[in-house]
């Protein structure tokens, strides 16, 4: 055992290893101008992103706007030492930023329990990495993800509605917030209503507008004139949601103490204060809330918010890989150092954004230091800028995220689904509806449930081909070939379709062969069936033989001691085991 460490931590402790968990040890001296400029206006245009992002998904979060800035700063400095994907920028998600709403908002102090969520987030990730369990998203198959994704979208959306409308709704659930919707809809107001509908045609109005290009259809053909012009085209359809915060929050302070429209208000100034994650507090009546107590109160959400971020996280990183192979651990370390990074500043839960990737990777970025730019913008926000975004009305961000998350509604690829293999549609369909009935952990949990059912049903019923063929000598023999392995949901089965057909023969001394060239694995049940099936065919004169088994699967196979048990690798062989039987032509 000791020997065994010893060789495990050299193993661990070599230059490769420092240099896979350390990428930034593989770009950095590399690093050169090029890079620089690629990467710092990257980072500056992400920047313009993130602002209002944050604000905003703070929002999603049921927390104050000052802790969605707190989330977008040092978790970006700490994902370019351990970030394998240059085009991620660390930072709140409308997915995480929900998730953390359904965690800690029925609770009496969200604000401290939101910031231990996010430490112990961080510390669920980093001991995933650690141990190599990046495989758990495989589980999540890509139904259940687009149906989860879609409800998520849904219910965001559902979640701003109190503020696009000005109406004091409650509720964290679907339904729920529906209803309370439904039960204030009567003291909506106009101002608000009218300013949200506004903003959010203005930011649909450009987000066409970035993919808009003047001149000629074809690259080369185009001058450096059009090439500016479509840049500055693309950068104002970019930099929509920061554009939007400016003009809105210079509208809401022209109105100043009148404002017919609700502001966000005041918001402390300056940077958070660097301390540790809240293991416990005292209420305000002097109890007080343990540690343990606090994780109770978290409950799944501890596990539920890793395991989603990867999947966010790793989703982006095979979008922008062209190609190349995705570390989910290495990503696991560095989403879980960031969380636990951005614990200490006061922060509620992130992972990559999809959204602010795709400008990342369209603005240029060459390396992941892009994110100390987006960073520092985010530091100067919260310096010099915190004061002014009291101004910003409350349903120009509720546009902002609205105007975000109705793309995420994958209506697309129910069509695909549908031609490929209906049956796709049912665990997507199933994690759509229980998420938005549900809490969202049921819901996908849910849908992961559904699709194990439809795995271990395939694998309970696997398909056997039948033929009719003869050796070399023109024996005729009953040849049956299993499609997939042998293991306990399948093997009554399976043995109940050789005993029909075997029986189907003219002659019941027709002798059958079972191909095992696709059984690449059997387990203790399937041994005991096989025998109890040489048993029978024995009792009743007729032969089987089994042809080509894998070595590993002959042993499981003889470890139960089977009788009459023939195993054969070539046609030669059949032959001669024929002849022995007193098989002639």
């Amino acid at each position: 055992m000791l020997q065994h460490t010893r060789r495990r931590a050299r193993a661990i402790c070599t230059k490769k290893t420092l240099y896979k968990r350390l990428p930034i040890l593989n770009w950095l001296p590399r690093y050169n101008g090029q890079d620089a400029l690629g990467d710092l206006v990257a980072g500056i245009t992400v920047g313009l992103t993130v602002i209002p992002q944050s604000l905003a998904y703070s929002n999603v979060a049921g927390l104050p706007p000052q802790y969605g800035l707190y989330g977008s700063f040092l978790g970006c400095f700490i994902y370019v030492i351990f970030g394998s994907c240059k085009d991620i920028p660390m930072g709140p998600t409308a997915i995480i930023s929900l998730l953390t709403y359904q965690t800690v908002s029925h609770l009496d102090s969200p604000i401290p329990h939101a910031i231990l969520l996010c430490f112990m987030a961080g510390i669920v990730e980093l001991i995933m990495g650690i141990f190599g369990l990046g495989f758990l998203i495989d589980f999540v198959s890509g139904p259940v993800s687009s149906g989860f994704t879609s409800a998520v979208a849904l219910i965001i959306v559902t979640s701003q509605i109190k503020d696009l409308l000005g109406i004091p709704a409650k509720g964290s659930q679907f339904i729920e917030m529906w209803r309370s919707i439904g039960g204030l809809i009567h003291q909506t107001s106009a101002w608000d209503a009218t300013l949200g509908a506004s903003c959010i045609a203005l930011l649909l109005i450009l987000r066409l507008l970035a993919s808009y290009k003047i001149g000629p259809k074809k690259e080369e053909l185009r001058t450096t004139k059009h090439h500016v012009v479509n840049k500055i085209i693309w950068l104002i359809g970019t930099s929509r949601n920061a554009l939007l915060v400016v003009i809105c929050g210079i509208l809401g302070w022209s109105f100043q103490d009148n404002s017919p429209v609700r502001l966000i208000g005041n918001i402390p100034g300056g940077m958070p204060t660097v301390q540790l994650p809240p293991f416990g507090f005292v209420k305000d009546d002097n109890s007080t809330v343990t540690f343990i107590d606090m994780l109770g109160n978290l409950g799944s959400g501890i596990v539920v918010i890793p395991l989603i971020s990867l999947m966010e996280d790793i989703a982006i990183c095979k979008a922008f890989a062209n190609g190349k192979s995705v570390d989910a651990t290495q990503e696991l370390i560095a989403i879980g150092m960031s969380n636990i990074g951005n614990s200490f500043v006061q922060a509620f839960p992130g992972t990559g954004s999809l959204s602010r990737s795709a400008v990342n990777n369209a603005s240029g970025v060459r390396t992941p230091f892009g994110g100390i730019y987006t960073g520092v913008l985010v530091i100067l926000a919260l310096l010099f800028l915190t004061p002014y975004f009291s101004y910003i009305p409350r349903a120009s961000l509720a546009a902002i995220i609205i105007a975000a998350v109705i793309f995420m509604v994958e209506v697309k690829v129910v069509r695909p689904m549908w031609r490929t293999k209906k049956s796709d549609l049912i665990p997507g369909l199933g994690t759509f509806i229980a998420c938005l009935v549900l809490q969202l952990e049921i819901g996908i949990l849910c849908g992961v449930g559904i699709n194990i059912l439809f795995i271990l049903y395939h694998a309970a019923r696997p398909k056997i081909s039948v033929e009719k063929l003869k050796t070399h000598h023109g024996i005729e023999y009953l040849m049956l070939t299993p499609d997939r392995c042998l293991i306990f949901p399948s093997v009554d089965y399976v043995r109940n379709l050789v005993t029909k057909y075997s029986r189907r023969v003219e002659s019941i001394e027709t002798p059958v062969v079972i191909d095992c060239s696709h059984i690449y694995g059997a387990d203790f049940t399937a041994a005991t069936v096989i025998e109890i099936l040489t048993k029978d065919f024995a009792k009743r004169g007729q032969p089987l033989f089994f042809y080509n088994l894998k070595p590993s699967v002959y042993a499981v196979f003889e470890g139960v001691e089977p009788t009459d048990f023939v195993v054969y690798y070539n046609q030669e062989t059949l032959d001669d085991l024929l002849k022995e039987k007193g098989y002639v032509k």
